[in-house]
């Protein structure tokens, strides 16, 4: 037997394509994701009935999570498939899905149209889209770390970090210009429809690339020997019997980024609009936000893999333990610039931990059940933690007349991350292992296999 480490090294043409196949991937994921929240007071006027806007707008915001609701068992299954057909496969799936989901949003008639139907059609699409980004982005992720140097992990992290802000950064571009180029009406009408509708060739061009990639030398062979000698592979077995410590510090050590995530992406635009600043001013605020997380996530997995992606992962979420409360106090201020500061400076802590702390969610575990341990572990605590924030900070605003409320409740969350990585840190963070030091056998036989 050959170990899958020995491998050789992907050829830079296929490097380049794995590259553009892991970014491109996120920026649909996260366009489609970003445009949901984005657009959350707008579709909240046109899915829902007349009445209680605040009503309409947790309403929405329940859309955003039953997306995330699906996408534990989604990325599960996402990733046990990705385990047995090679991840290839499953990244042409998970594109096909999240464009069906998100074109199918600009074609939904309205409340207006067909009642309560409506929302319950925008439910189902939103379901397609979150059972696509399940898997969407520790896949690709996974692929682009199989394929790249060890020795730059945190930073290849970091560039998929930051590919997820470029998403984000289309779709608010796009809204912004869409908002101040069309009259109220129009944009109310048909302009968010257009948004949504654009998902359509991001995703065709994503789908022609990725199409043209290859497994990473290691990995095919992993999957070879399972089929030359006929094993029977129980990732998900393994991955909950044998690595469940690995994924509940995992989901501790990710929870405030998840929540950090969710508050930019899915809530500052809402609490600056609800804050007096206007739709044009708190998009302006949002596109900053997306300009600066490219940058701030591939110098901090830079940093990473300079200084260990433990020192960085304290520090962050100990300055963010210190800084949350006064965001959440500057965007209710009154002043504009501060708000931007501090949504700003919230966003740079955020990106900047995200390099280490996806090597940790990837890497944490061995070849062969990596793709249903990152799957489960990523997922549960975007849904529990992440995708619940937008509709936790709605509901504490309305109960209690403040958006500190919700500083509170994160700083706790941020606390719990700084723990986890001070004294509970995965190994992978600073030690990743790419097979685990074991020959395709060994994964065979530790799988409970038979040959």
């Amino acid at each position: 037997m050959t170990n899958p480490s020995a491998a050789s090294p992907t050829d830079n043409t296929t490097w380049r394509r794995v590259l553009w196949a892991a970014m491109l991937g996120n920026v649909v994921e996260w366009y489609d994701n970003a445009l949901y929240g984005i657009l959350a007071v707008v579709m909240s006027r046109t899915f829902f009935p007349d009445g209680d806007a605040t009503v309409a707008l947790i309403s929405t915001y329940l859309g955003l999570i039953l997306s995330y609701a699906i996408r534990p068992v989604g990325g599960t299954l996402m990733g046990r498939v990705a385990d047995f057909k090679g991840h290839k496969y499953v990244l042409t799936l998970t594109i096909m899905l999240m464009s069906v989901g998100t074109v199918g949003i600009g074609l939904l008639p309205s409340y207006a149209a067909i009642g309560v139907v409506a929302p319950v059609l925008l439910a189902l699409c939103r379901l397609i889209q979150g059972l696509g980004a399940s898997a969407e982005y520790t896949i690709a992720t996974n692929f682009l770390l199989e394929h790249g140097p060890q020795r730059k992990r945190n930073l290849l992290s970091g560039v998929s970090v930051g590919s997820t802000s470029l998403g984000p950064l289309l779709a608010s571009g796009l809204a912004y210009t869409l908002i101040v180029t069309l009259p109220a009406s129009s944009f109310d009408s048909w302009g968010w429809r257009a948004l949504f509708l654009l998902a359509a060739p991001l995703s065709l061009v994503t789908v022609y690339i990725r199409r043209r990639t290859t497994e990473a030398p290691a990995f095919q062979q992993v999957l070879e020997e399972a089929k030359r000698h006929q094993v029977k592979q129980t990732p998900f077995k393994e991955a909950v019997s044998k690595h469940w410590r690995d994924m509940l510090r995992s989901i501790g050590l990710g929870a405030g980024q998840r929540v950090g995530s969710f508050m930019i992406q899915s809530y500052f635009v809402t609490a600056l609009v609800q804050n007096g600043f206007g739709e044009d001013k708190a998009l302006l605020a949002a596109i900053l936000t997306y300009l600066v997380g490219p940058p701030a996530a591939i110098w901090g997995g830079r940093i990473a893999d300079r200084h260990g992606g433990k020192k960085l992962l304290v520090t962050g979420y100990a300055v963010f333990v210190v800084a949350t409360v006064p965001t959440f106090l500057a965007i209710e201020s009154g002043s504009l610039l501060f708000a931007i500061i501090g949504v700003v400076s919230f966003t740079i802590i955020n990106n900047v931990i995200g390099g280490p702390l996806t090597t940790a969610y990837v890497m944490s575990f061995p070849p062969h059940v990596r793709g249903t341990a990152a799957g489960l572990n990523y997922n549960l605590g975007t849904t529990l933690l992440g995708s619940t924030s937008p509709l936790l900070a709605a509901w504490l605003v309305g109960l209690t007349g403040t958006e500190v409320s919700f500083g509170f409740y994160m700083t706790a969350i941020c606390l719990v991350s700084a723990l986890v990585a001070a004294f509970a840190l995965p190994k992978a963070i600073d030690e990743a292992r790419v097979s685990g030091g074991r020959t395709p056998a060994a994964v065979g036989a530790t799988s409970g296999a038979t040959s």
